[in-house]
């Protein structure tokens, strides 16, 4: 039984180490064959998201908007994926579903 809850602790422990990584990585998502750029971190935080001028259009404004939730959803999209990566190898495919947040 010792064994089993030393085994769990290093996990519990390698997988802080794996979040802690995680968080201070940024991703990048694109959109409008880059026109849109968004960055996040790991942490979920917006850094940046910028994009060329001619994306502003006066008469159609809801375009830009519709640029920037792609960009940023595909930024997420790249940071959930390597998430599940990262603990995937952490937990050995234990498979932990909605856990990871």
């Amino acid at each position: 039984m010792q064994q089993l809850m030393a085994q769990a602790q290093a996990m519990q422990q390698q997988m802080m180490a794996a979040q802690e990584a995680l968080a201070a990585k940024t991703y990048e998502g694109t959109a409008g064959g880059g026109v849109v750029t968004a960055v996040v971190k790991g942490s979920g935080e917006v850094v940046s998201v910028t994009f060329e001028p001619s994306v502003l259009d006066p008469d159609d404004p809801e375009m830009a908007g519709d640029l920037v939730v792609a960009a940023l959803n595909q930024a997420f999209g790249a940071m959930a994926a390597d998430a599940e990566s990262s603990m995937g190898g952490v937990t050995g495919g234990a498979g932990l579903g909605g856990m990871l947040g």
